[in-house]
């Protein structure tokens, strides 16, 4: 029996330092619980061992989400299957992909399709992000450390690839098959072009110059009150979708940053 998630950190609830950090394409990958916590919630099948990679399945068993940080290059790898007229798809994401971002692409796998046609290059462009057409059609972040791009080698190869870099030099990819379903791209690149920061404990900052800090005291049920609230809107999401009563959604305003509540002394550099 799974047992169910009670929160993270330590059992006393004393204020600990964490970081808000920005940009998040530079953050650093963060805590794989953030997606694999949404995904239980969300009705997918846990077939993760103990000490192995996670794994995960969708009730119908046409999507496979696993992450191992100790294989070579290691990190998130995402497969569907081919059905009726989707021919199937795959995706790698490595260990620095900031599970914000990688939540974007699989939060959407757990979600009804949305009526209108996706594109991916509209939320990047909508903060920023500067597109360039030649022989790939890229997108760059404002900071030119990111980007995403329909990299085509001749024709009938292409691919989608995103990626970060520090000084140090490149951070992480992420490739896409060119048959990976448009709306998951298009969920990625929302999250990716975010500009809200994102949260990071002490001691998990990455050792670039080229990422802003600031430092809030956060109390461990504040953490957990934010994730659970997470897992919450999975729940109501995953019972909207199998209820009769859901043929007809409204539409629901944006969530607010879930770290607007944050405490303590705040410190930018």
């Amino acid at each position: 029996m799974k047992k169910q998630w009670t929160g993270w950190g330590p059992t006393a609830d004393q204020p600990e330092q964490h970081y808000l950090v920005e940009p998040r394409h530079l953050a650093g990958g963060g805590d794989f619980r953030y997606v694999a916590e949404y995904l239980r919630a969300s009705g997918w099948k846990d077939l993760s061992r103990a000490g192995g990679p996670i794994v995960f399945d969708n009730p119908d068993r046409t999507v496979r989400i696993g992450f191992d940080p100790h294989s070579i290059p290691g990190g998130w790898t995402v497969s569907g299957q081919a059905i009726g007229d989707q021919a199937a798809w795959h995706a790698t994401l490595t260990t620095a992909v900031p599970v914000e971002v990688v939540a974007g692409f699989t939060d959407t796998l757990t979600k009804p399709r949305s009526a209108h046609a996706p594109n991916p290059w509209a939320p990047l462009e909508e903060h920023g992000w500067e597109t360039e057409r030649g022989q790939h059609f890229t997108a760059v972040s404002p900071d030119r450390n990111s980007w995403l791009q329909f990299h085509q080698n001749e024709p009938g190869q292409a691919h989608w690839w995103a990626g970060a870099r520090t000084e140090h030099g490149r951070t992480w990819d992420a490739v896409f098959t060119p048959t990976t379903p448009m709306h998951l791209v298009e969920g990625f690149s929302a999250a990716l072009a975010d500009p809200t920061p994102v949260m990071r404990p002490r001691g998990n900052i990455p050792a670039t110059k080229w990422v802003r800090t600031t430092s809030v005291s956060v109390r461990p049920s504040q953490l957990g009150a934010w994730q659970q609230t997470r897992i919450t809107a999975a729940r109501a999401t995953t019972w909207a979708r199998n209820s009769w009563a859901a043929a007809r959604p409204g539409k629901h305003a944006p969530a607010a940053s879930p770290y607007a509540s944050a405490g303590g002394t705040h410190q930018r550099r």
